[in-house]
């Protein structure tokens, strides 16, 4: 409660300057989630202005989610700055089905979308990301994120890397451009649904793959590639969607070997990678045979639409580049233009941490109301994968969890063999707050240890 805010950094109105104030005391870490603030009253006598000038100061900050004001104890700094959905069906109260990065309030990324497009206009103009730009991105733009992901994938450059509209559009072309209707592209045997559905408007024949406690099985993959001679291998080493798998170094290696010796090439999504930024893609193994996926919208925000394809070799380039211009012409500039400034300002790398850390509580989560059942997870992953006991099977437990306002996505969004062993996918990002999150985890476990409706026969 001895939060004073510094004014004179800041232009405008005084209930602006304060809310100014406040937005960068919580990016620069001087306050926390769930620290009080002042009152309205003594803010007011502090600053030494009128009292309806601080009110009006903390209504445009709870309006912007920085604070929250809670009944009968005070206002306090926000856990997040995610705003309420409104387009969720009525049935629902928390959604727990999509995969999403939470937002937790030291992310700042209402703060960073605003400072980094005011120094966007600042320097060029938003004008200037109004026309027609060069597919792929521009020079500057690719040198940028070459850099950047250098960190990860030493071999990374500028000439062998284009910015695709996000990792659903890199799919879809890759396929479009090694694939021809009737052909088989391997996969896990559960995958991205974004997969499914290009293979499918592709007319490509997806044949499952094997997997295990640590992602898909060498033998298996050896075997599947030896009896169908795919175009293509498509994988998701780190952090699975849906299992949360992590392919383990050793088995990494089998894999390359394995697609040098099979003549084929792997698209590698690494949609989760920067969440474990530690682990080596496999196309630092076999870069002549990979087309490397990183996106954006599990480590930071998925309306972003901007990721990175590395290619193995000049043709390849030309042709992604050619299938970009054909089916979307572009990136967005301007998301394409922010990405950019905050990677080169290091708030990319900020937002990612934040992320990172609050995908680790959220976990921590998990595991104190699931203590005693049998799942799937990983450290800084934004979903965990729940088999479902044997009593249950997946549309009764779906439904039932419904009826209590949670949702969830079932093992068959995913599977592509429809036999696959009953489970669900919980994506814990999805919640607004983790007292939200509690909530529907403390209505999961519940669900998880109730008998099954028993039928009554008349």
């Amino acid at each position: 409660m001895d939060w004073i805010p510094t004014l004179s950094e800041w232009s405008g109105p005084a209930f602006t300057r304060i809310v100014d104030a406040l937005a960068a005391d919580i990016v620069s870490g001087r306050l926390k989630r769930g620290e009080q603030l002042p009152t309205h009253r003594a803010l007011a006598g502090t600053l030494g202005l009128d009292l309806t000038t601080v009110t009006r100061a903390y209504n445009e900050a709870r309006r912007r989610g920085l604070i929250e004001a809670l009944v009968g104890r005070g206002t306090f700094v926000s856990e997040t700055t995610a705003r309420t959905r409104e387009n969720i069906p009525h049935t629902v109260k928390i959604d727990l089905s999509m995969n999403i990065p939470p937002q937790p309030v030291e992310a700042s990324l209402d703060v960073h979308i605003a400072q980094g497009f005011k120094a966007i206009g600042e320097a060029a103009g938003f004008s200037a990301y109004l026309n027609y730009q060069p597919p792929g991105g521009s020079d500057d733009e690719r040198a940028v994120a070459a850099h950047w992901l250098r960190r990860r994938i030493p071999a990374a450059q500028p000439e062998r890397l284009i910015v695709y509209p996000g990792n659903q559009a890199i799919v879809f072309n890759t396929l479009l451009s090694l694939a021809s209707p009737g052909d088989v592209v391997l996969t896990e045997a559960l995958t991205f649904p974004g997969m499914k559905a290009a293979a499918e408007m592709l007319k490509l024949r997806l044949v499952g793959v094997a997997m295990d406690a640590d992602g898909v099985r060498p033998d298996a993959l050896k075997a599947a590639c030896k009896a169908h001679k795919p175009k293509a291998v498509y994988l998701i080493p780190t952090l699975h969607n849906p299992t949360t798998a992590t392919l383990p170094p050793k088995r990494r290696e089998a894999i390359a070997d394995i697609i040098r010796a099979s003549k084929t090439v792997l698209i590698e999504d690494d949609a989760y990678g920067w969440l474990e930024p530690g682990i080596s893609p496999i196309a630092n193994l076999i870069p002549e045979r990979t087309y490397l996926a990183i996106g954006l919208s599990k480590c930071i925000a998925p309306a972003l639409r901007v990721s990175y394809l590395l290619l193995p070799d000049a043709a390849a380039e030309q042709a992604l580049r050619n299938a970009l211009a054909a089916t979307l012409q572009m990136p967005p500039p301007l998301m394409v233009a922010l990405v950019t400034h905050w990677i080169r300002s290091g708030i990319a790398d900020k937002i990612i941490h934040a992320i990172r850390n609050e995908s680790a509580g959220r976990q921590r989560l998990a595991a104190k109301f699931l203590k005693g059942m049998p799942y799937a997870a990983g450290a800084h992953g934004h979903h965990l994968w729940l088999p479902l006991p044997p009593r249950w099977n997946r549309m009764d437990f779906l439904g039932r969890v419904l009826d209590r306002g949670l949702a969830l996505v079932g093992d068959d969004a995913f599977a592509v063999d429809p036999a696959s062993p009953p489970a669900v996918r919980v994506s814990l990002g999805a919640a607004r707050t983790r007292a939200e999150l509690a909530q529907a985890l403390q209505s999961l476990a519940e669900t998880l240890k109730s008998p099954t409706q028993s039928v009554q026969v008349v």
